[in-house]
C-alpha cells in the first residue's frame, strides 16, 4: 500500500481553523487573533498566524492558475489561523491554563458584545515528513 511508506511525526501537531468571518469586522478579528496569538505563545504553542481575506485593493493571484478546471477562488468571507503545540499533553495544559487566564476571559467578552465570525471549523493536522 503506498501510504505505508509515509512517516508521520506523531507528537507534534498543528490546529488549523478555518473562520467564516464578517469581512466589515476584520478590525474585531485582528483584536481577536493578537489576543490568542499571544496566550497560546504564553502557554507554550508555537503561533503561525492569522490569515484573512485580502483587503480592498490587496492584488493576489487567481486560485485556478495551477490546475485549469479543477481550482476554483475560496468564498470571500474565510479566515485561518495556524498553531503548534509539541504534543498533546502541552496544549491539554495550554486548555487547561488559559481558561483561567483574565486575557482569555477579557478576549471572550469582546467577542460575546461583537462578534468577529460566525462559524469555525478546527483540524488537527501532523507533518507527513520531518
Amino acid at each position: 500500500m503506498c501510504h505505508a511508506r509515509l512517516r508521520y511525526r506523531a507528537h507534534m501537531f498543528t490546529c488549523v481553523i478555518r473562520y467564516t468571518v464578517d469581512p466589515e469586522r476584520l478590525d474585531e478579528l485582528e483584536a481577536y487573533a493578537r489576543t490568542w496569538i499571544a496566550l497560546i505563545r504564553k502557554y507554550g504553542g508555537q503561533h503561525h498566524g492569522y490569515f484573512v481575506p485580502p483587503r480592498e485593493g490587496v492584488e493576489v493571484p487567481k486560485a485556478t492558475f495551477s490546475f485549469p478546471g479543477l481550482g476554483t477562488d475560496a468564498p470571500g468571507n474565510l479566515a485561518f489561523a495556524l498553531f503548534s503545540f509539541p504534543d498533546v499533553e502541552a496544549y491539554e495544559r495550554y486548555r487547561r491554563e488559559v481558561s483561567l487566564d483574565p486575557a482569555c476571559a477579557a478576549a471572550r467578552a469582546r467577542f460575546d458584545e461583537r462578534p468577529c465570525f460566525t462559524h469555525y471549523e478546527r483540524s488537527f493536522l501532523t507533518p507527513m515528513f520531518d
